[in-house]
């Protein structure tokens, strides 16, 4: 832990702004204005908040972690999102174009009320996890810093849905772009520091794959990682916010640009973390280089800059959840329902976060399960019609897809979405058969 606390001003100025947006930007009391900012976001607030929100726990500690233990190639966990972001840059406008207000009612705007429940329940628990994930985060930071990683998770918990609760989604916009400027700042810092004082790591560079991380392990990272963010319900919330379906088309792109060279920067600060701590678990790389390595005065820029990187994912997941719960599941839009929803998801997540603290796994199996139950189902929902898929066909693929992610997708990741795919194309033809 550092002793100085010069760590602290950076902190403390980080999170006085953060705070102090987050109270004076507040959403309107409709759910058209609290969820969805009035669906007014232009392309330049919706590109910095995808790239705040894609840049979460997993891009940053995750993937720190991941260049430590499998080198350059584990870059592909935000390259993968770089992939789903460009197809997802050639549907957006298809998606701001049908109006709805979640992924859930996106979902049953294709298939009906009972695909729409079920893909409810599966999102809102495997959300519970990335949300989890962005805790742990936040938590493991500041604990390497000054002890105590479940008190801090704690308190991120109840900031996160103090002012998400209370600003909504034009407040989790405004400070995603500050967020977004402080994960900048923090990683060009940090790597300066990294590659002064180890250059020799840069001979360390092998891509696109390793000893450590082969082809079929790129390939399952890509579809299951990229698919998050061509159907991600977080990711979708911002293309339905956008003012017009060019706005959501161009800030797709833009963001899977910006995300490229950020994901070889950050998995370099692995590989340098290998060669000045050897010998650590992966996931201790990037806390261990604030705590050992770079100087105090740095310490807390990088602190703030990571920290802003957790909570920037976690207030949009948090966001997403709770609509989910009061917009699609029936709790209710009313103030006082989202206050209860933002506290009720949050809470889980704290306890799914002690209970669970390891951040890659914990997001992979999120991962793996919420691919498995919608990528077929929402691709082809564009298509339903042509493709002759029915109501209930969609209902069995999600919960065949989800059900079988979650016993078989540690050692098979792409078996849920094969078995979706598979429900699907049966159930249309028996019911077809059934009505001639």
């Amino acid at each position: 832990m550092r002793e100085s606390y010069l760590v602290l001003i950076p902190l403390f100025l980080y999170l006085l702004a953060t705070a102090s947006l987050g109270h004076i930007v507040r959403s309107g009391r409709s759910w058209n204005d609290f969820f969805l900012a009035g669906r007014s976001l232009g392309t330049l607030q919706l590109t910095g908040s995808l790239v705040a929100t894609i840049l979460g726990a997993s891009s940053t500690i995750g993937l720190v972690g991941l260049g430590y233990s499998r080198g350059l190639p584990g870059a592909w966990w935000l390259l993968s999102g770089a992939v789903g972001l460009l197809i997802l840059s050639k549907i957006a406008h298809a998606v701001r174009g049908t109006g709805a207000r979640t992924l859930p009612d996106l979902i049953g705007n294709f298939y009906g009320p009972s695909a729409k429940k079920s893909a409810s329940a599966l999102i809102l628990i495997a959300w519970l996890g990335v949300i989890a994930a962005q805790i742990v985060a936040a938590g493991r930071i500041m604990g390497a810093l000054f002890g105590y990683d479940w008190a801090w998770m704690s308190a991120t918990a109840f900031v996160l849905v103090a002012y998400t609760a209370h600003g909504g989604q034009r407040a989790v916009v405004r400070t995603d772009l500050l967020q977004l400027c402080m994960i900048v700042a923090g990683l060009i810092l940090m790597l300066a520091i990294c590659l002064g004082s180890v250059p020799e790591a840069l001979n360390d560079l092998d891509f696109p794959t390793s000893e450590q991380m082969g082809l079929q392990d790129v390939v399952s990272m890509v579809v299951v990682v990229g698919s998050m963010y061509l159907i991600g319900p977080d990711v979708y919330s911002r293309v339905l916010s956008a003012r017009n379906p060019e706005s959501a088309r161009v800030s797709a792109m833009l963001s899977a640009i910006i995300i490229i060279p950020l994901a070889f920067a950050i998995t370099s600060i692995g590989i340098f973390a290998r060669h000045l701590l050897p010998e650590i678990r992966p996931e201790d790389a990037l806390p261990l280089l604030m705590t050992d390595v770079i100087p105090n005065w740095a310490a807390g820029v990088t602190a703030a800059a990571f920290l802003a990187a957790a909570m920037s994912s976690a207030d949009t997941s948090l966001l997403t959840a709770s609509s989910i719960l009061t917009l699609d599941l029936g709790l209710g839009s009313g103030v006082r329902a989202r206050g209860m929803a933002a506290l009720f998801v949050g809470s889980c997540s704290l306890m799914l976060a002690i209970s669970r603290p390891g951040i890659i796994s914990t997001l992979m199996l999120a991962y793996t399960v919420f691919t498995g139950a919608f990528l077929v189902p929402v691709l082809a929902g564009f298509h339903r019609e042509r493709l002759g898929l029915t109501q209930n066909s969609a209902t069995v693929g999600i919960l065949c897809g989800g059900i079988t992610s979650l016993m078989l997708g540690g050692v098979f990741p792409l078996s849920g979405i094969c078995a979706s795919a598979f429900a699907m194309v049966i159930v249309s033809a028996v019911e077809k058969r059934r009505i001639r």
